[in-house]
């Protein structure tokens, strides 16, 4: 296969995945390069240092002219990079690298890392949206209340403790523990109020691994699947999560569901939310909207 085009960047997070490990970073580059050198490309592979650095390369790449930048990591990797291209010409590729993957599972990028690269050297590009929340844009799902303060200890917890595993571990003590806030939502100018264990934005339709939060989420419909998920029992909060394995969390009782386009939530003091998994705080307001068509990406 031989590639004509401008040039196609990788930035590789060296520390991704569940199974990272000494040489990880080495072997990555390898493998992109003899893919790069089969293809004829003009590739040239970076490896992050430190949180953000993703989106400075990604910047740099863009101002170079760069056809397709490739994105090696989990989904904040992904997320780091996508802000960079978003609005321009340049297309997203992704080889997953996460503990969970959402954002690759939902555009149906390969596991294996060659299938990957292939893929972002050799797949049609298409448009999806992107979501914002606190002026911060997100590409899969964005959250307030218990999935964020999951995804805070996820993201500091000790290196190497990575997989599903972990993330179940923090969310089985969140729901004995978790003190929800009263917030006061409004959707597309319907207010509602409510003691909320969760208020989800989702473009995407899971977080990952399968767990399903918006079964009816599409990446390219100019809407985002918002739910508001009221309070209950420790125990009821456990059966109730069953629902996101089976896809059906927007049917679980004492949910708010529905599609917009714009959103605010309003609530007293310090408001802890993620975005795509990364962490980010705000006061007393936030406020979400679509923006359609913002990001190219690489898919099969």
């Amino acid at each position: 296969m031989r590639v004509n085009s401008a040039e196609i960047v990788a930035i590789v997070n060296p520390l991704s995945g569940a199974g990272a490990s000494s040489g990880v970073a080495e072997r990555r580059v390898a493998l992109l390069t003899d893919q790069f050198a089969a293809a004829s490309v003009a590739g040239a592979v970076h490896l992050t240092e430190r949180r953000g650095h993703a989106r400075e390369l990604a910047a740099a790449a863009l101002e170079r002219g760069a056809s397709t930048v490739i994105a090696w990591g989990g989904d904040g990797t992904i997320n780091e990079v996508g802000v960079a291209l978003a609005g321009s010409n340049t297309a997203l590729a992704i080889v997953p690298a996460g503990s969970g993957n959402g954002f690759a599972r939902e555009l149906g990028i390969p596991w294996a890392p060659d299938a990957a690269i292939a893929i972002a050297l050799g797949g049609r590009s298409r448009s999806i949206d992107a979501g914002e929340i606190d002026g911060r844009l997100f590409f899969n799902i964005a959250g307030v209340g218990v999935d964020a303060v999951i995804a805070e200890q996820f993201n500091t917890r000790t290196q190497g403790q990575r997989g599903l595993g972990p993330y179940v571990r923090f969310a089985m003590r969140e729901v004995w523990r978790y003190r929800a806030a009263r917030y006061r939502v409004v959707l597309d100018g319907e207010a509602i109020v409510s003691n909320a264990l969760l208020i989800a934005f989702a473009n995407g339709r899971e977080y990952g691994n399968g767990i399903c939060l918006a079964p009816k989420a599409r990446m390219d419909d100019g809407k985002l699947e918002a739910l508001v998920v009221e309070d209950r029992h420790p125990i009821s909060r456990l059966w109730c999560g069953r629902h996101l394995v089976l896809g059906t969390a927007d049917r679980a009782s004492r949910v708010f569901a529905r599609s917009i386009r714009e959103a605010a939530i309003e609530t007293e003091g310090e408001v802890l939310y993620h975005v795509d998994g990364e962490i980010g705080r705000a006061v007393n307001r936030l406020d979400v909207r679509i923006r359609p068509g913002l990001l190219k990406v690489k898919v099969p």
